[in-house]
């Protein structure tokens, strides 16, 4: 055989293979191609000494049960949640989940095969089974109270699974949250059979060794513009753990609506929310809080101040200036306006009032609290009686004065504040070395932002603002406006599509000595065109491929930077994954792309020749 015939040859073969589908891609992974059955009764123990589990599907309609050794007398039904954040019962439910994946929610990839012919793709059940039976979980280090509540960099999440030809698995990690994220990995290795009766790897054996290139990898929601139920926030809670995303940047109140409930000022979302049904109680924020914590998730809170707060005037007019002020581009980015007076004595006491009820109740989950700071709009202040001017030397040792005073209260509830990046860049505000700046204006932002030895979080509206490209929210009147303004773009379009988000790497462009204080990233999903019926498919695939990125990083084993042909076919079967989890993910390609070519990503391939 000669040696094109030779390549062509092994080509064919490479292409009948299936590919090692994990998203986000494993830092090293080697893969074979045998197949192994995972077996519904699958031994599982954790750190030797304890438990071992048996999984157990019942008769329809039960729950299916995870049962100890009779010794230990304890029951684990599907969907087990754990009674506190400990190590042991973490790791409980994370097998719960894992197993409930690939059990419970099954997923044979029809749509990723052409005309959903999967004879070439799944073994043949008569030829008889190697079965995968066992699964030894190490966690090689006591968690510490900082694992559950983490600064970035205070968790070790990294992880090494083992797949043996005759059915053997280790998992072994130095945190319980490693242990989460191995597996995830874990479970988008098997496949339910055609049959229904059996699911299976076909990429035996299997080695992974694994860890984030980030530590802080996050999706900001929004929930003033459009209010988002308790189910919507856990079952975007729930992708991000798929896609190992750690953080949930709630921005939780701003100038349209003030949902949040501060049992001690009720009259806040009682007068500030959009309507009764429409408020987040103590309870609602405790629970969002634990089910983050429960899945390696850490839900902080944004309460963006001086400016962005004019729903306050609704129950405490006294405090703001330029609330719904008119025009309202002279005074705010959109309306209704309003911000802090920053001269007056009441606005401190009142902050601190609510951060008194509000970080106590935040502060057992994260290690962070946002306070904002962007688009201050030095206009307001023209309105506010005790300023009366815009001229930044005067309003800028005010604004000083509030930043420390409210970064102090953060730091005295044992939590790290951050702020968005107009504070030190355009205010010329002097922040903390703690201070965790979040830049949303571009790459030249983080470089000044790190020049100036801060830490960042990217958040570059270029490449990772998922509500652009969407059109307009305000409507015109006929006439010039209408002339000037069509046809009704908004201010960031075009819309950020998953391979543009791909392309963002959030230390470009930088020293080594300021990569270093790039913690990570951050999608931004601002709602003023996003609500509950949209969420899903606006946010997912897209924030996926964030999630890689911040995850894996641009760059593979070998150097180079990864491809869309690499990704497009991970991420494809990826997303649909989620969709069998109950998110209803976007498509990204037309289904044809993916089948063509029993997707190896080259169907729908543009060269230039």
């Amino acid at each position: 055989m000669n040696t094109l015939a030779s390549f062509l040859a092994l080509a064919l073969v490479a292409l009948q293979q299936p590919v090692l589908a994990v998203w986000p891609a494993p830092q090293h992974y080697s893969k074979g191609s045998s197949f192994l059955y995972i077996h519904q009764n699958i031994k599982i123990t954790y750190n030797e000494e304890f438990v071992r589990w048996d999984f157990c599907p019942l008769a329809a309609g039960r729950a299916t049960e995870y049962s100890h050794s009779p010794s230990a007398q304890m029951t684990f039904t599907s969907g087990y949640t754990p009674r506190s954040p400990t190590s042991k019962e973490i790791v409980q439910a994370g097998v719960s989940r894992a197993l409930d994946s690939i059990f419970r929610t099954p997923f044979a990839p029809y749509a990723l095969r052409k005309h959903g012919n999967l004879s070439g793709f799944e073994p043949d059940v008569y030829a008889g089974q190697t079965w995968l039976d066992t699964l030894q979980i190490t966690q090689l280090a006591a968690d510490k109270p900082s694992t559950f509540r983490p600064r970035a960099g205070d968790v070790d999440e990294s992880y090494n699974l083992t797949i043996s030809a005759d059915g053997h698995t280790k998992l072994t990690a130095v945190s319980s949250i490693g242990i989460l994220r191995g597996l995830e990995t874990f479970t988008q290795l098997f496949y339910q059979h055609t049959t229904g009766t059996f699911w299976y790897t076909p990429y035996a054996p299997v080695t992974i060794r694994d860890a984030p290139r980030f530590p802080h990898r996050g999706v900001l929601l929004d929930t003033s513009r459009h209010f988002f139920s308790v189910a919507d926030i856990k079952r975007t809670i729930d992708a991000m753990s798929w896609n190992k995303l750690n953080r949930l940047h709630v921005h939780v109140t701003d100038s349209q609506s003030w949902p949040l409930d501060v049992p001690s000022m009720p009259e806040l979302a009682r007068m500030g929310a959009y309507n009764p049904a429409s408020i987040y109680s103590a309870a609602d924020l405790e629970a969002v809080q634990q089910y983050g914590q429960h899945r390696g998730v850490a839900v902080y809170l944004e309460i963006d101040m001086p400016g962005h707060i004019g729903s306050v005037a609704e129950s405490h007019p006294e405090l703001i200036v330029a609330y719904d002020a008119q025009p309202y581009y002279w005074y705010c980015a959109q309306p209704p306006c309003g911000a802090f007076k920053l001269s007056s004595p009441d606005v401190d006491r009142f902050v601190g009032r609510l951060f008194d009820d509000v970080l106590p109740r935040v502060a057992p989950y994260s290690a962070y609290f946002h306070t904002g700071g962007d688009e201050l709009n030095a206009n307001d202040s023209m309105l506010d009686e005790g300023i009366r001017s815009n001229d930044t030397r005067v309003l800028q040792p005010l604004l000083q004065k509030f930043i420390d005073r409210q970064h102090g209260r953060v730091r005295a509830a044992g939590l790290t504040p951050l702020s968005w990046e107009e504070i030190p860049l355009e205010w010329n505000v002097t922040v903390g070395a703690d201070t965790v700046i979040q830049t949303w204006l571009g790459t030249e932002s983080v470089r000044k932002v790190t020049a100036k030895g801060l830490q960042v979080i990217d958040s570059n509206y270029n490449f990772w603002y998922l509500d652009c490209g969407r059109g307009q929210w305000l409507a015109f009147d006929n006439g010039a406006a209408f002339q000037q303004h069509y046809p009704f773009n908004d201010w960031c379009g075009p819309t950020k599509s998953w391979a543009l988000v791909y392309s963002h790497d959030p230390t470009a462009g930088l020293s080594p000595a300021q990569a270093k204080l790039v913690l990570g990233g951050e999608v931004a999903v601002w709602t003023e065109s996003i609500d509950p019926q949209t969420l899903d498919a606006i946010v997912w695939p897209r924030a996926s491929a964030a999630g890689e990125v911040l995850w894996s990083g641009r760059q593979d084993a070998s150097g180079r930077n990864r491809s869309q042909i690499d990704a497009l076919p991970r991420l494809l079967e990826f997303r649909e994954r989620m969709v069998a989890r109950g998110v209803r993910a976007a498509a990204i390609t037309q289904q044809w792309c993916a089948t063509a070519d029993d997707n190896s990503g080259r169907a729908c391939e543009l060269r230039v020749m």
